[in-house]
C-alpha cells in the first residue's frame, strides 16, 4: 500500500513539474558558477552607476565604451556592411547603437531600448537666493518621488552649463569624501506637530525642496545678500559662471551615496538611479558584445521617460524611426515595411514584491527579487489604460529564445490592478507598428533616492538581451 502511494505522488510530481510554472530560487536555479558571474557582472555595473547618475553623464560613459569596442559615429552618406558598428549621440542626452547584421534591415531590426533619467531635484532658472543668512536653491523636482524621502539626504550638484561664448562645462561636486555636498532641511519633531498630523501629500510640498548650499558671508563689507554673494563668487572662481549663467544650465542635484553590496550575502546593490541604468547597462552590454547578428540590432538609450517622454531627446521623438529609415533606406528597403517586421524589448524595471507592504501586491502576479529577469506583458493603470499589451505570438517567440538559451526569467504586474499603476516607453515602440514587451530588473523601493536590485537579476536581465539581439 506504501509503495502505492509514493508511486502515486512521483506521477503527481513530475506532472507538477511538467505543468505547472516552477517556482524555485533564483540562485538554486542558476547554480554557483552563474551566480559568480552575476556578481563579477555587477562590479562594473556598479562603476557604471557612480559615473552615470544624470543622462549626460550616462552617454559620456556609453559612448567612451562604445568607442573603445570599434563603435563609430554613424555617417548616413557612408555604406555599411555586416559587423560595423555605428551609435548616433543625440545633444548628449540619449544615444542609439547599432552593429549591422547578415541580413541589414531586410526581416526588421531587433530593438533594445532603455531610459537613463532617474528622479531627480532640478535646478529652477533662477535658482539661487538667501533668506535669514543662509544661500539656498530652488528646485523642481524631476518625475515621480515621495518628497519626504529627499530631506537630510547628502546631496550632490550634476550638470552641464553652457556659455554665450559657445563654450560648455560640466559641473560635478559633491560625491567625493573630500568635496562639501549639500541637503534639504527639514523641521525637528518638536515642532512638526501641525505637519506630522497632515496627510503625506500635504505635509511637504514641492516649494519646501530648498537646497541649502552656504551660510557664511563674502568678506567684511556688512553688504545685503553677501552669503549668496560668497557662493556666486565660489561660482565664477571655480566654474566662471555669473548668476545669469543658471538660464543656460542643465544643473540638478542627486543623492551622492555611492552604489555599494547589500546585505551580509552581498547579493544585492543599493544605489540611486536604478531605475532606468539597470537596464540600461546591461542593453549597452549586450550591444557591445553582439557581433555579427542575422539582423541588424539597435540599442536605445533615451532621456526623459520619467516625466512622459516628450522632446526631441525622448522617446516620441522621431529620432529612433529617423535612424531606422535611415539604415532601411541605404539598403533598398521601405520603412514600413522595416518597422512592422521589428521586435523589441523594452528594457525597464518592473516593482519587486516587498513583503512589508504586501497589501500593494497580487502574490500570484508579482516579480520577485532573485528569480531573474521579469517580463511584463503590459503595464499601464487600472483597466489597462497607457499600455501596449503584447501579443500572445511575440510573447511565444521570447519566450523561446529565453527557454533555449537558459535564461532565468519572471513575469509580473506592477502591484494591484486598481492600486495605482505606471507605464513604459514600450507603448511609443508599438505606436511604430514594431512587436515589443517590456523586461527588466525588479526593484525594491523604486524611485525613492535608494533603490535595491538583485545581482542575479542585473545579469539575467543582460543575458536575456545579449539572447534576444543574437537570436536566429
Amino acid at each position: 500500500m506504501n509503495d502505492k502511494k509514493n508511486e502515486e505522488k512521483s506521477k503527481s510530481a513530475l506532472l507538477k513539474e511538467k505543468l505547472f510554472v516552477q517556482k524555485k530560487h533564483g540562485c538554486r536555479k542558476a547554480g554557483a558558477e552563474t551566480v559568480a558571474k552575476a556578481d563579477e557582472f555587477c562590479e562594473a555595473y556598479k562603476t557604471f552607476l557612480d559615473n552615470a547618475k544624470t543622462e549626460r553623464e550616462a552617454v559620456a560613459y556609453s559612448v567612451k565604451a562604445a568607442e573603445k569596442a570599434g563603435f563609430t559615429e554613424y555617417d548616413n552618406k557612408k555604406s555599411y556592411k555586416p559587423g560595423d558598428r555605428v551609435y548616433v549621440n543625440n545633444r548628449n542626452k540619449a544615444l542609439i547603437l547599432a552593429v549591422i547584421g547578415k541580413n541589414g534591415t531586410h526581416n526588421g531590426v531587433r530593438l533594445g531600448i532603455a531610459h537613463i533619467d532617474s528622479p531627480r531635484l532640478d535646478l529652477k532658472p533662477n535658482p539661487l537666493y538667501e533668506s535669514n543668512d543662509l544661500a539656498m536653491f530652488k528646485t523642481h523636482y524631476y518625475g515621480g518621488i515621495k518628497k519626504y524621502q529627499w530631506p537630510c539626504v547628502l546631496l550632490a550638484l550634476h550638470g552641464t552649463v553652457a556659455f554665450k561664448d559657445g563654450r560648455t562645462i560640466n559641473v560635478r561636486i559633491g560625491d567625493e569624501e573630500n568635496e562639501p555636498g549639500f541637503c534639504v532641511t527639514d523641521l525637528l519633531p518638536h515642532l512638526a506637530v501641525e505637519q506630522m498630523s497632515n496627510v503625506m501629500t500635504k505635509a511637504f510640498n514641492g516649494e519646501h525642496l530648498n537646497v541649502l548650499i552656504g551660510s557664511r558671508p563674502f568678506g567684511e563689507d556688512e553688504e545685503s545678500e553677501s552669503v549668496k554673494l560668497n557662493v556666486l563668487n565660489f561660482l565664477f572662481e571655480k566654474y566662471g559662471m555669473t548668476e545669469e549663467d543658471f538660464l543656460s544650465a542643465d544643473l540638478t542635484l542627486v543623492p551622492a551615496a555611492k552604489a555599494r553590496d547589500l546585505g551580509f550575502d552581498r547579493s544585492m546593490i543599493g544605489a540611486y538611479g536604478h531605475d532606468d541604468k539597470v537596464c540600461a547597462y546591461p542593453a549597452l552590454m549586450a550591444a557591445l558584445d553582439t557581433e555579427i547578428p542575422e539582423r541588424t540590432v539597435i540599442t536605445v538609450l533615451v532621456d526623459r521617460e520619467e516625466i512622459g517622454s516628450d522632446g526631441n531627446t525622448g522617446m516620441k521623438s522621431t529620432f529612433t524611426a529617423d535612424f531606422i529609415a535611415d539604415l532601411a533606406i541605404a539598403e533598398g528597403e521601405e520603412t514600413r515595411h522595416v518597422l512592422a517586421k521589428s521586435t523589441c524589448l523594452s528594457a525597464d524595471v518592473n516593482a519587486a514584491f516587498d513583503p512589508t507592504y504586501a497589501s500593494a501586491y497580487e502574490a500570484n502576479n508579482s516579480s520577485y527579487i532573485n528569480s531573474g529577469a521579469v517580463i511584463t506583458k503590459y503595464t499601464g493603470s487600472g483597466g489597462k489604460y497607457s499600455t501596449s499589451d503584447a501579443s500572445a505570438e511575440f510573447m511565444a517567440e521570447i519566450r523561446r529564445i529565453l527557454d533555449d538559451a537558459g535564461v532565468i526569467w519572471q513575469t509580473g504586474e506592477l502591484g494591484k490592478v486598481d492600486g495605482g499603476g505606471g507605464g513604459t516607453i514600450a507603448k511609443f515602440v508599438a505606436n511604430l507598428n514594431a512587436d515589443v514587451v517590456d523586461l527588466g530588473v525588479p526593484v525594491l523601493s523604486m524611485h525613492a533616492p535608494m533603490e535595491v536590485v538583485s545581482k542575479l537579476d542585473v545579469y539575467m536581465t543582460y543575458r536575456a538581451l545579449y539572447e534576444f539581439y543574437n537570436a536566429k
